[in-house]
């Protein structure tokens, strides 16, 4: 049987009868599908590990990486002294916004992904507003 993707999540609720990869994919899919990155307003994607995290900026109309930075990133490692905190974040946000003002990105979309707006995330968001983004 095929169920709709709101049918899924229902179901997900109700009897748990969906595998945990297909319930983040579907939750992945739900909200990408409202966010879309243009060449005037491209999207600003992140992603969340245990150890770090990495956001780039991306036009979806062609597909392309405009900016990309991480915790990995050695002037940023040199900073901190691990990818998991609020202030690793606050510091990507903040390079984030340096490097795509320095070609000319200012408004964005913020997509949080499968994420909570929330700790890390919300602290990469303030660091780009800070930074001069505007989303």
């Amino acid at each position: 049987m095929k169920f709709s993707k709101r049918v899924l999540l229902k179901l997900k609720n109700k009897n748990k009868k969906l595998k945990p990869n297909k319930y983040k994919r579907l939750k992945r899919e739900s909200l990408r599908g409202l966010i879309k990155g243009t060449t005037e307003r491209p999207r600003l994607s992140v992603y969340r590990s245990n150890e770090n995290i990495y956001a780039q900026i991306i036009d979806d109309t062609t597909s392309k990486t405009l900016v990309s930075c991480s915790t990995l990133d050695r002037d940023i490692k040199l900073n901190i002294q691990n990818g998991r905190t609020c202030n690793a974040s606050k510091l990507i946000g903040q390079k984030l916004a340096k490097l795509s003002l320095k070609k000319n990105i200012t408004k964005i979309v913020f997509d949080r992904g499968p994420y909570l707006y929330h700790g890390r995330i919300k602290a990469l968001a303030d660091g780009a507003r800070e930074g001069g983004l505007q989303f």
